[in-house]
This record gives C-alpha cells, sequence and structure tokens, in this order.
C-alpha cells in the first residue's frame, strides 16, 4: 500500500462533515437577535402562571375562611334554632300542664257547685218540712192566731223569707209583735226544738249597737248571761250594729246586715178567770 492509497482510505473513513455544519448552525441560532425576547417572553409567562398561582391561592384561601365564617354563623343560626324549638316545646309543656290545672280546678268546681245545689236542695226541703210542721202545729195554736205556735204565754211565728235584721224588726212590728226574746231555759229549748227542722239562721231581739254598750233585748232589758253564751265576733262592732242568730240551737253574734230568717214573738190570747 502506497501512501496516497493510505491518504485516500483515511478519507473515505472519516465521518461526513454535514453534522459539524449543522452543529455551527445550532450555535448561530443561540447566537441570534431572537433568543432574548424569547426567553423574556417565557419568563414574564412564568412569572404571570406564578403571580396568577398566588392570587388563585388567595383568593382560595378567602374562599375557604368565607366557606366556614358561614358555616360557623349556620352553626350559631342551629344551636340558636334548637333553643327556639326548645323553649317552644317547653312552652307547649307548660300550656299543656296549665290546661291540665284549669280541667282540675273546672272538675273540682263543677262537684262543688253539684254539691252545693244538692245541699240547696236539701235546704228548701228543711224549708218546706219546716212550713209543714208550722202548719200543723197552727191547728193547735190555742189563744195564738193561724200560723203562730203557742208556748206558755207567747206565740211565736217563724218568716218565710230572709231579711236584715232591721227589716225582720220591721216586719215583726207589722204583725204587732216583736223580735224573739229569751226569758228562761224552757223558752230557749222550745225555740230549739221548734227550729230542729231547719238549718238556717234565725234573727233574735238581741243586739250590740254601741261599742260602751252592752247586749240588749228589744225592749231594753240585758241578756241574762245564764241563759246560753254568744259565739262569734261578739265584741266587735260594726256600722250597722251586732246581733244575734239562733242556728242549730246556738246562737252566734254577726253583722246586722246580713240576710237571715226572723222569729217573731208576742203575747198569747190567755183568758183570765173573773
Amino acid at each position: 500500500m502506497t501512501f496516497d492509497d493510505f491518504k485516500n482510505k483515511t478519507t473515505e473513513d472519516q465521518p461526513d462533515q454535514e453534522p459539524k455544519g449543522k452543529k455551527a448552525k445550532g450555535l448561530h441560532f443561540l447566537s441570534s437577535r431572537w433568543w432574548c425576547p424569547t426567553a423574556v417572553t417565557l419568563g414574564i409567562l412564568c412569572l404571570g402562571l406564578l403571580v396568577t398561582l398566588i392570587i388563585l391561592t388567595m383568593q382560595f384561601l378567602q374562599v375557604s375562611d368565607l366557606l366556614k365564617q358561614q358555616q360557623a354563623n349556620l352553626t350559631n343560626q342551629e344551636i340558636i334554632l334548637e333553643g327556639q324549638i326548645l323553649a317552644q316545646r317547653q312552652t307547649e309543656k307548660a300550656s299543656q300542664e296549665s290546661e291540665r290545672e284549669l280541667k282540675k280546678k273546672i272538675e273540682t268546681l263543677t262537684q262543688k257547685l253539684d254539691e252545693n245545689s244538692k245541699k240547696q236542695m236539701e235546704l228548701h226541703q228543711q224549708n218546706l218540712n219546716l212550713q209543714e210542721a208550722l202548719r200543723k202545729a197552727a191547728n193547735f195554736s190555742g189563744p195564738c192566731p193561724q200560723d203562730w205556735l203557742w208556748h206558755e204565754e207567747n206565740c211565736y211565728r217563724f218568716s218565710s223569707g230572709p231579711f236584715n235584721w232591721e227589716k225582720s224588726r220591721e216586719n215583726c212590728l207589722s204583725l204587732d209583735a216583736q223580735m224573739l226574746k229569751i226569758n228562761s231555759t224552757d223558752d230557749l229549748e222550745f225555740i230549739r226544738q221548734a227550729s230542729a227542722h231547719s238549718n238556717f239562721p234565725f234573727w233574735m231581739g238581741l243586739s250590740l249597737r254601741k261599742p260602751s254598750s252592752s247586749w240588749v233585748w228589744e225592749d231594753g232589758s240585758p241578756l241574762t248571761p245564764h241563759l246560753f253564751r254568744l259565739q262569734g265576733p261578739v265584741s266587735q262592732i260594726y256600722p250597722s250594729g251586732s246581733c244575734a242568730y239562733l242556728q242549730r240551737g246556738t246562737v252566734f253574734a254577726d253583722n246586722c246586715i246580713l240576710t237571715a230568717f226572723s222569729i217573731c214573738q208576742k203575747k198569747a190570747n190567755l183568758l183570765r178567770p173573773q
């Protein structure tokens, strides 16, 4: 092999020079005038994307805080609503309890009203029985007018209606009589038996008109202490005075303005020997 052959072979074995040409072209591109604006543009885009990301992150945080605040408000509103519902239930429960108590009171009042009605019917029947007894006794009144009861020297009549003490006194005066006066224990026992059919109170002719005075009968005579003992507010003086009444065999003192039945008394028409 000659030197020329070796040179030719070496030349043939060398790689193609076109890549070197391309490499030089690439380096030429990097050193061209378009590379800097492109890099700046890419940097600006990256910076814009970063700013956008930061803004979105801040907005996300704000939205998250707003959602948390709204959630807290909703929680508070739920607590308030639950409290209102609980208060309303308690109010309804209290209302139901009040309604039950009212119903019980109404039932109790109704029962008491029925009992009072029964008592009034019983008292009315007792009054009828008393009137019947008085009518029967009138046939044996002897020297007394009709419908009057005779006992020893006096005639007695029970009124048919309740009045205050002063009106009862006037009614007795219109019958030419006075209100009941107890002169002895025998008189008291007779009146107790005659009024045993009734539970009504009956005015007597005994009263106390002035604080410094004592209990006196209509004729001005004082009360004999051994006959009976007054019950009730004996020492109290009312504006209209304190008066005595007989009820179920006991003598009570009370306000003269109250209403009650009464007992009138007058002398019997006894025949005297000539």
